[in-house]
């Protein structure tokens, strides 16, 4: 069952204030967030590595909400979902169809960034008449180069983080240059913006579970990303030591058609330190 709310109620456009849900499914309990007017294709944002619903910029939401329905998820067993994090993409991936047809829907676009992003390419992949338009950042494919890297980069800058008592996403999403630090101080304050109904963190076995799947997607043999003729924007930062910068040129070769951005002077993050500029082109992708 979900927890719905009353008919006539006020639409929330803001991520700070939007009411957290549930919906069980095939023995999991999900937990959401939604915003926005109700009514025609939602917005579903699949979020990034060790993140729950309190990591998505309210910068990047609020202005997609302002004319979308949106919604953000819960991955299985990470914030205050139920059950066990997957140990493969594809597993995620099953699970977001099941959050999405639990939902009673037939028809979504996708917001997805980093880890997200690989979510939503393997759903696009398995199921692709779910899926109208599709927003992939700061990702790349499956069997990309280095990709399988991600966890020794992301362990090294959580330990250069706890060091300088900081947020690791200061160090794994932004350059570390001034203009980098400020961007990187701002998102993390932004974060903050949600001072009740805060969700759970994810547990250290949830992370590590993550961050083998990310290094098995990035050895497995590639996907054939030209079955994908879905309208597609890819955006990213031109310094991303996550998941490299050339991994979304890669993608964009991949898929025919698709547009993509990269920001300069930026990194994982590219899309949240301009925020100013990509919101708008997000929103404009998505109402064409």
């Amino acid at each position: 069952m979900s927890s719905t709310g009353t008919p006539n109620e006020a639409v929330i456009t803001s991520y700070a204030k939007a009411p957290a849900r549930t919906v069980s499914a095939g023995g999991v309990t999900y937990a959401y967030r939604e915003l926005g007017p109700k009514g025609g294709i939602p917005v579903v944002f699949f979020v990034h590595l060790a993140a729950t619903l309190d990591n998505w910029d309210p910068r990047i939401i609020d202005p997609i909400a302002k004319g979308r329905h949106v919604i953000a998820f819960d991955n299985r067993g990470v914030g205050a979902s139920t059950g066990q994090v997957p140990d493969s993409v594809e597993a995620m991936a099953d699970d977001a169809y099941t959050f999405i047809k639990a939902l009673g829907y037939d028809k979504i676009d996708v917001f997805s960034f980093s880890l997200g992003g690989m979510v939503a390419q393997a759903l696009v992949v398995k199921h692709p008449e779910l899926i109208r338009k599709l927003v992939l950042t700061g990702t790349g494919p499956k069997g990309g180069k280095d990709m399988d890297k991600v966890a020794r980069t992301t362990y090294w800058d959580i330990l250069r983080a706890t060091l300088t008592r900081s947020d690791p996403k200061e160090f794994l999403f932004f350059n570390r240059d001034a203009t980098g630090k400020a961007a990187g101080r701002a998102f993390v304050n932004r974060l903050k913006e949600r001072t009740v109904d805060r969700d759970a963190d994810i547990k250290t076995k949830a992370f590590q579970t993550q961050l083998k799947a990310i290094k098995k997607w990035g050895r497995s043999a590639p996907d054939d990303l030209s079955s994908i003729t879905q309208p597609t924007l890819i955006a990213n930062g031109d310094n991303d030591r996550m998941v490299p910068s050339v991994l979304s040129e890669d993608l964009h070769r991949r898929i025919k058609g698709s547009e993509l951005i990269i920001y300069p002077d930026s990194g994982h993050g590219g899309i949240f330190q301009y925020h100013q500029e990509f919101a708008p082109l997000a929103v404009e992708f998505l109402a064409r």
